[in-house]
C-alpha cells in the first residue's frame, strides 16, 4: 500500500492541474444531523460538492435526533458527496496510542463498507491536532488527504495534503465579511477550504451556523461563480 501511496503522489506531481481561481472545498465535521435534512438539499440546489467527515463519537450512537443515522449517510454518498473519516470515538490523536487512533480509524472504514460507502481517502483531524504518528497511520492506510485547522488557504506546491490548513471555520460569531475574505484568498495557485459542523449545531453551540447565515454564505459563493468540490477533488491538484 505504502508503494502505491508513493507511485500516486509521483503522478500527482508529474501531472497535476493547474487550480483555477474561486476554487472553494466545503467540508462538515462530527455527523450532525442538519448536515443530512438542511445542508446537502442546498448544496444539491447550488450544484456545490462537499465532504461530510463521520464519527460515532458524541452522542451519535443513541441521540439519532441530533445526529444521523447511517443510512441518511449512505444517502449522502449517493447523492454525490463524500464521505470522509472523523473516527469511531472522535478522540484528539494525541492522547492516543498508535494501535488505538488505528482500531478508531479502520472501524469507519468497515463502517462505510458495511453500508456501500467506498472506503475513505479523505481524512479530518479529532478536535484539529495532528502528530507525527497520525500522519504516518493515514500514509499507511493510503490516505491522500486530510484536514487539520489553521486560518490560511491550501498550496499544493508547499503544504502537506496530510495536514491540509483551513481558511475559514465556522462559529456563531462569524460573519459573512469573514467568509467573503476566506474566499478572496481562492486565487494565484491557492484553494479555500471551509470547515463547518452543524447548520444548526444545537449540541455544540460553540461550533453552530444558522441556517440564515449558512444560506447567505453558499449565495456568496455562487454569486462569484466559485468551483466548491469536495475535498476528494483535490487530488488532481496535487505536486
Amino acid at each position: 500500500m505504502k508503494h502505491l501511496l508513493l507511485s500516486l503522489l509521483v503522478a500527482f506531481s508529474l501531472f497535476a492541474e493547474p487550480v483555477p481561481d474561486k476554487l472553494v472545498v466545503l467540508t462538515f465535521d462530527d455527523s450532525v444531523a442538519s448536515q443530512a435534512t438542511f445542508v446537502a438539499p442546498l448544496l444539491k440546489q447550488h450544484g456545490f460538492g462537499a465532504t461530510f467527515f463521520i464519527t460515532e463519537g458524541f452522542e451519535f450512537l443513541v441521540d439519532k435526533k441530533n445526529y444521523m443515522t447511517w443510512e441518511q449517510i449512505k444517502l449522502l454518498h449517493q447523492d454525490g458527496f463524500e464521505i470522509g473519516n472523523h473516527t469511531r470515538k472522535h478522540a484528539g490523536v494525541t492522547k492516543q496510542k498508535p494501535e488505538q487512533l488505528a482500531a478508531d480509524v479502520e472501524f469507519i472504514e468497515q463502517q462505510c463498507i458495511k453500508y456501500g460507502i467506498p472506503k475513505p481517502i479523505s481524512f479530518c483531524y479529532p478536535g484539529y491536532a495532528t502528530s507525527e504518528a497520525a500522519l504516518k497511520l493515514l500514509e499507511e492506510r493510503g490516505y491522500l488527504l486530510a484536514r487539520a485547522g489553521g486560518e490560511k488557504p491550501f498550496d499544493p506546491t508547499t503544504d502537506n495534503p496530510l495536514m491540509l490548513p483551513q481558511a475559514f471555520d465556522g462559529k456563531p460569531e462569524s460573519t459573512l465579511e469573514q467568509f467573503k475574505a476566506s474566499v478572496a484568498l481562492a486565487k494565484a495557485g491557492k484553494i479555500a477550504v471551509m470547515t463547518f459542523h452543524g447548520v444548526p449545531d444545537l449540541k455544540h453551540p460553540c461550533v453552530n451556523t444558522s441556517p440564515e447565515k449558512f444560506k447567505a454564505y453558499m449565495q456568496h459563493l455562487k454569486d462569484e461563480g466559485c468551483t466548491v468540490i469536495a475535498m476528494r477533488d483535490l487530488a488532481k491538484y496535487l505536486h
